[in-house]
């Protein structure tokens, strides 16, 4: 998701100030300063202070609850531990091959030895490799 101009919307707690951007200097002030009330693109408080807006927004407007740790995202599986995150596409794969009526079918193992080394072929002909 993109949300246009989005860290333009936050207020900013601390204290920055910036000088006058070429062409908008004052004529009558040129050594002042401007003080920011809103973050800026590039402000390293820029995300915090968005992010505190928006959450504040979505709060007010919609009510939320707490739903647990995530388990399933874009049809992969998470499951996180202490140390580490893992990410599984078991369920998915079942879920394709009950679509295609194939869920009762036996898994197998791969039908060629898994350290072969294999040499390209000189004398061949040549495939397109992204239909494999």
């Amino acid at each position: 998701m993109d949300v246009k101009s989005a860290f333009l919307n936050g207020f900013i707690e601390e204290e920055v100030y910036v000088r006058q951007p070429p062409s908008f200097e004052s004529a009558r002030f040129p050594d002042r300063v401007y003080k920011l009330r809103k973050a800026l693109y590039g402000l390293k408080q820029a995300p915090r202070a968005w992010y505190a807006s928006f959450a504040e927004k979505i709060s007010r407007e919609f009510e939320m609850s707490l739903m647990g740790e995530l388990q399933f995202f874009f049809r992969l599986q998470i499951k996180q531990g202490l140390e580490s995150t893992f990410v599984d596409q078991a369920k998915y794969t079942r879920d394709i091959l009950k679509k295609f009526k194939m869920g009762d079918s036996k898994p197998t193992t791969t039908p060629m030895s898994t350290n072969t080394a294999l040499d390209a072929d000189e004398d061949g002909e040549a495939v397109d490799q992204k239909e494999f």
